[in-house]
């Protein structure tokens, strides 16, 4: 049987080596068995095998394979449902605690990222920017929320002259410029996490879906050659988990998304596009977001895809978003078109919590991930570790069920999309 490889991106081009990991034959014993290698289920493993935990990892096909090695790559603070609907939903003294662990999730990335020596193009800096007026006030409003409510001062506005200072467009009209953001390479991220997890003990297996869990007197992880028998069970497979949790399913959506790097554009020309070299997302709904690359590149992402009939490699639609921000780009070949698919909740909260009492899930990252999904790992190994109380805030979060059932669900989201589209124009 062939090894597994990465779907074609320019992260794949310019991965670090990494070794094909063994596939899963027989039996292994440990105390957990994580389910995917993403950011979330590197982390997971690295913060438990350091704690001595005996960890096995299973990833259906390569490290670093799905989202967390594809994605956009940005760094924000807090999560994707805004902190005025964390603090509806579960109530101010929690939702600063979700607050205060989504900021510790950059602080930790820079962390790892350090003490483990991963060579990943870390880039200090992220921009949020502003299309209309109304999304300015917005923007206000939420650097004066941050620092009053949050005692967050690290984000300054940005004018109108500021930002076309940076940016070489006149598409935007301010921004929220947060030094404590920034951008990297995700793939070779991942690959660095799962590395400094196998350096504490952790044991990888690529090649490996698991396709169920029964329970005895252990929990045992059936894959297509072998088990593994645990006692507790992490699931970090998002999307990708399909029948092997199915109560999961209905809380999540697969949601397509798109990106293009150019050819290189030589050191120059790119610092000219962005001068502070942030990365920079606007505040539609459907955004655009785009950085530089390590090597010169323009990276863009934009458009997403509610139907579940994605293409990846249709250049065309992103290109022309492109342009529309950096016209001076027309003549610019796209080297590399790619895409994949994030995990979002209907009310757009990370959905953690537990199947049973031994068996825990991470999921619904909705879009901000490259950050809440290593802190969110690391609370795992605190819960298991019999430290739950951060985690307990997080599975407090209440989610619903998409509308809809198994046929309706996609083509109910898709009308419901179509609302946030006008908006964006509006």
């Amino acid at each position: 049987m062939a090894s597994p490889s990465f779907p074609g991106s320019y992260y794949a081009a310019t991965a670090h080596p990494a070794p094909v990991r063994p596939r899963l034959a027989g039996t292994e014993e440990c105390d957990v068995c994580v389910v995917g290698a993403g950011i979330a289920g590197c982390s997971a493993a690295l913060h438990l095998a350091e704690r001595g935990y005996r960890v096995v990892l299973l990833e259906e096909h390569r490290v670093g394979w799905g989202a967390s090695g594809r994605s956009g790559a940005q760094a924000i603070y807090g999560v994707a449902a805004g902190q005025e609907k964390i603090e509806r939903l579960i109530g101010p003294e929690r939702a600063r605690i979700v607050w205060d662990v989504s900021v510790e999730g950059l602080a930790l990335m820079r962390e790892l990222i350090a003490r483990h020596r991963i060579d990943c193009d870390w880039v200090d800096g992220q921009m949020l920017v502003a299309l209309k007026p109304r999304q300015d006030a917005e923007l206000r409003a939420e650097i004066e929320q941050l620092r009053e409510r949050y005692g967050y001062d690290s984000p300054r506005y940005m004018s109108r002259d500021e930002v076309c200072s940076v940016l070489a467009t006149e598409r935007y009209i301010s921004a929220l410029y947060d030094p404590n953001g920034g951008h990297l390479h995700p793939l070779n991220y991942t690959l660095g996490l799962a590395a400094a997890a196998e350096r504490a003990g952790a044991r990888i297996f690529e090649g490996t879906r698991a396709l169920r869990y029964s329970r005895g007197t252990q929990i045992r992880v059936q894959t297509a050659q072998g088990q593994v028998r645990c006692r507790y069970l992490a699931l970090c497979g998002n999307v990708y988990l399909g029948d092997m949790a199915p109560a999961l399913r209905k809380k999540i959506m697969a949601v397509g998304t798109y990106i293009v790097a150019t050819e290189p554009l030589g050191a120059e020309r790119a610092a000219e596009l962005i001068r502070n070299n942030a990365a920079v997302a606007d505040t539609n709904w459907v955004i655009d977001y785009f950085r530089r690359s390590a090597d010169h590149r323009l990276l863009f992402g934009g458009r997403v895809s509610y139907s579940g009939l994605c293409s990846f490699d249709a250049v065309g639609p992103t290109r022309a978003r492109m342009i529309r921000v950096f016209p001076q780009l027309k003549d610019v070949r796209i080297d590399y078109s790619w895409g994949g698919y994030v995990d979002i909740t209907m009310n757009r909260a990370p959905h953690f919590g537990r199947l049973e009492p031994d068996v825990y899930f991470l999921q619904g990252f909705s879009g901000h991930g490259i950050a809440l999904t290593g802190v969110a790992g690391k609370l795992i190994a605190e819960a298991i570790a019999g430290t739950a109380e951060r985690f307990d805030v997080f599975a407090a979060i209440p989610h619903q069920d998409f509308p809809g059932g198994a046929l309706l669900r996609r083509p109910a989201l898709v009308l419901a999309m179509f609302y946030y589209r006008l908006r964006d124009l509006l």
